[in-house]
């Protein structure tokens, strides 16, 4: 039963959340200084009023604005997400065409960052106090608050203008037909994009790493452990990895949001063809209906990562419960 009302609980906070989203980003883009059909046309178009006014009725630009909303809704109650303005294509489209792109690039940087993050902080707790764990200290505060789009621009720089090992952006080679795009292709396009977004994600789990097996380094079983005679090894594998391995999942799981959040300064960077690039592409046009459905999109992708990160939470400690919630 109480797992029955903690995933009611749960979808009842996403409509909310989606709901809550929706009118935001309507009221945003409401808002912005950037007008819609002069960004269609273009600034300099010399087209007539009377063909400019057909085209802001045949988007609905003509509208109020709480008409607008309240037509957009109507239509995505019933499945339909509306027209972009900026690709002319369908939203849904639109956002399914380019979110696998996303994915991946979240998915691989998700992976490196928890990995190295991981095996980075075990280090630094074992060698604490050393130059290595000064060093690593030093770097994670570093990039913690290091700008995305800052570190994106440095890392495009070194390794695709100076050192030329990646290409300078892209998901594939441009002298290439779709068809005769390979797999490593699209993995060596994802590949600086994916290490970039990683590093800036290290920090937080190899700080977490590190504080959490210093503590049970010092804990009574530990150090009894020890005195038996155990090598470091021995201890680390036995009694470190085990309680330290699902608390870094469990925080790693809840750093989706970051993540997903850095992706649109990072591909618009990258010139890569995800949802970010997608979004700065809308932003710039005041496209409604996509920059709409992109937020809902995104704050649904980021509540099941939340979620997940939850529910792993109840099973690591089932002293950690929401809603009465036991996994």
């Amino acid at each position: 039963m109480n797992r029955v009302k903690y995933i009611g609980s749960a979808a009842l906070r996403m409509l909310l959340l989606v709901a809550a989203v929706s009118v935001l980003s309507f009221i945003l883009v409401a808002a912005s200084p950037v007008d819609p059909l002069t960004a269609y046309v273009g600034a300099e178009s010399t087209l007539s009023p009377a063909a400019k006014a057909q085209i802001a009725e045949h988007w609905g630009l003509d509208e109020p604005p709480v008409t607008r909303f309240l037509t957009w809704a109507g239509n995505t109650l019933h499945g339909d997400l509306g027209t972009s303005i900026t690709y002319n294509l369908p939203v849904g489209k639109v956002i399914f065409s380019r979110f696998w792109y996303s994915l991946a690039l979240i998915l691989a940087a998700w992976v490196l960052s928890g990995v190295l993050g991981f095996i980075a902080g075990i280090f630094a707790a074992i060698y604490k106090g050393s130059v290595w764990d000064k060093c690593l200290k030093a770097f994670c505060l570093v990039l913690q608050s290091a700008p995305v789009f800052w570190f994106g621009l440095l890392m495009l720089t070194v390794f695709s203008v100076l050192l030329g090992w990646f290409p300078l952006g892209q998901a594939a080679p441009m002298d290439k037909l779709e068809a005769d795009v390979t797999i490593w292709d699209r993995l060596y396009h994802l590949a600086l994009p994916a290490i970039t977004l990683s590093i800036l994600g290290i920090g937080k789990i190899a700080l977490y790493t590190r504080q959490k097996l210093i503590e049970i380094m010092n804990s009574d079983y530990f150090l009894f452990a020890k005195a038996r005679g155990e090598s470091m090894k021995q201890l680390i594998l036995r009694h470190g990895l085990r309680n330290v391995s699902l608390p870094a999942i469990t925080l790693q799981f809840a750093s989706f949001s970051e993540l997903f959040g850095g992706i649109a300064l990072a591909e618009t960077v990258f010139s890569y063809p995800g949802l970010g690039s997608a979004i700065t592409a809308a932003a710039l046009n005041a496209d409604a209906p996509l920059l709409i459905g992109i937020a809902i999109f995104s704050a649904i992708f980021v509540f099941a990562g939340n979620f997940i990160a939850n529910v792993l939470y109840s099973i690591v400690d089932p002293r950690l419960k929401e809603g009465g919630y036991r996994a």
